[in-house]
C-alpha cells in the first residue's frame, strides 16, 4: 500500500500548510537580515515594512511552527510508548 492511501486528506493538507509555514518563516528571516543590512546603509523602508508585518504575519507563523514541532514530538513519543507496551504485551 502507498503511504498516501494510509493517511487522511486533512493530514496531507496540514503537512502542506506546515511546509508553507516553514518557507514563510525562513523567508522572513532572510528578509530581516537583508533589512538590517539595508538599514545600516541608510535605507529604512525594508525594516519598516518588516516591523509592520511582524505582528500580523511572522509572529503567528513562528508560533504555528513551534506548536507543530511540540505536538509532533509529543505524538511521536506517545506512539513509541504505545508500540513498546504492545510489544511487552505480546511477549
Amino acid at each position: 500500500m502507498d503511504r498516501q492511501d494510509l493517511e487522511p486528506s486533512w493530514k496531507r493538507w496540514l503537512d502542506r500548510l506546515l511546509v508553507l509555514d516553514v518557507f514563510l518563516v525562513l523567508g522572513g528571516a532572510v528578509w530581516f537580515g537583508l533589512a538590517v543590512i539595508a538599514n545600516g546603509q541608510g535605507l529604512s523602508v525594508p525594516m519598516q515594512l518588516f516591523q509592520r508585518l511582524w505582528d500580523p504575519l511572522f509572529t503567528p507563523a513562528i508560533g504555528l511552527l513551534m506548536g507543530a514541532a511540540l505536538i509532533n514530538g509529543i505524538w511521536s513519543w506517545w506512539q513509541r510508548r504505545m508500540q513498546l507496551e504492545a510489544q511487552k504485551n505480546d511477549i
